[in-house]
Formats: C-alpha cells, structure tokens, sequence
C-alpha cells in the first residue's frame, strides 16, 4: 500500500495513519504509561498460568506477556469491570454493618472454646398396646401404636449450672445440608460442647406437656451429668 501518496500526506511523512494503526499506537502508549506507574506485584488480578501467560482474573482474558496485559489494564473492559466490583463490595460492605444499638439493647455473643462432641445413644422406641381378655384395648388412645426415639447424651464435662437445651429444626432452617422436605432436625446444645444434629422423619411431633400417658418426657440429671429425653411421633 502507497502511505506516501495519501491524500493529505506530506512528502517523507509515510502517510495519514488509519484507524488500526492508531490503535495500535495508543495502546502501546498506554503500556508504557502502564509500566511506569503500576506494580504488577501489587495487582490481585493478575495471575501467571502454567504456559507462561498472564491472566487477568477479573475480566477472564488471556496476555502472552506483561505489556499486553497492562494495555488491558487501560481498557475500557477493565475500567468498568473495576468500577463494578469496587460498587458491589461496597454495598456489600454496608450489608455487613449492624446497626447501632444503645448498650441496654445490645445483645452479647457468648464466646466459648468448644471440647468436641459429647457421646450419646438413639434408641428406637414403640408403644406397647394392651388388651384384656376380651379383646378390649386398655391402653389409653385409639390408632396404631405409637413410634418415637429416646436420647441420652453424655456430658461429663458440662460447664457449671447449664443445662442441656434441644429443640426441633425444619430442613430450611439448617445450612449444613441440602434441604430435604422428607426430614427434621433435633438439635441438642450444651456448653462447652459443640451443638449436635439428629437427622429425623419430617412427622409431627407430640408436645411433652400435654401428653398425659408418661411417653414423651425429659430428665437431666446433674450428678451423673446425663441429659435423657424421649418424644413420640403423632399417628
């Protein structure tokens, strides 16, 4: 291609550059401003591949070199992918910020260091009907017997004047596991002992207190250090 005689050239000048060759001296510009003022150590983005290249993690593009990776630096692309995660870790950022509470309203967080997972038995439990001679049903209520499950936890070395709490939890409550509408969660808490789970049928529980046929009861008992409960699933 003729540079020289392009229309509004000068003689010796080699031509009016077009739109390509522009670029490419802008962008080589821009790498060496580029590698005055950045220090590519101090880049976060920037990550060196098993093949020698240069990978800029933010915008997932591929340099054979450091020139061409601090030119995109200068892009367009990295600017506004810049400008877009510096917005959101800031509204992350003001998510995480509490609000400010007066210090009668401010609850405390119990701190402890917890010694592991205290022992403990599960056993499957089933009520036992009774019939006189007759064939008449003498236990108290109607249906099916009844099923449930007696817990004992061993807690040899609970903290002085706690006692064990528990308490039933849906499986979109928990985070630990997938959520699967087919079970619940019985979780049993006592200091400095980490919280256990007992993955359980999602069936309706009976309430310990109006239950008037002695199956569904609790039992701490201080000096053995042994927490025992027992709940009956509804029929």
């Amino acid at each position: 291609m003729d540079y020289q005689n392009r229309v509004g050239s000068k003689f010796g000048g080699g031509g009016v550059a077009g739109a390509a060759e522009t670029n490419v001296d802008r962008r080589e510009r821009l790498r060496k401003l580029a590698l005055e003022t950045i220090d590519l150590a101090k880049d976060p983005y920037i990550l060196r591949n098993h093949l020698g290249s240069l990978e800029c993690r933010l915008c997932l593009t591929l340099h054979t070199n450091e020139g061409s990776y601090l030119a995109h630096t200068q892009g367009k692309k990295h600017q506004t992918n810049l400008a877009r995660r510096a917005a959101r870790d800031n509204k992350e950022s003001q998510l995480l910020v509490a609000p400010s509470a007066s210090a009668s309203n401010a609850v405390r967080t119990k701190v402890f260091l917890k010694i592991g997972r205290p022992g403990y038995r599960v056993t499957k439990v089933r009520e036992k009907i009774e019939y006189d001679h007759l064939g008449n049903r003498l236990t108290e209520g109607e249906g099916p017997p009844r099923e449930g499950l007696m817990v004992q936890i061993h807690l040899p070395q609970i903290k002085e004047g706690v006692v064990p709490r528990r308490r039933f939890m849906s499986a979109w409550e928990q985070r630990k596991e997938a959520p699967n509408r087919m079970y619940q969660y019985l979780i049993v808490a006592a200091e400095p002992y980490e919280t256990i789970a007992f993955r359980i049928p999602a069936r309706e529980i009976e309430d310990e207190n109006e239950d008037h046929t002695g199956w569904n009861w609790s039992h701490w008992d201080p000096d053995t250090k042994q927490y025992s409960f027992q709940f009956m699933f509804r029929t």
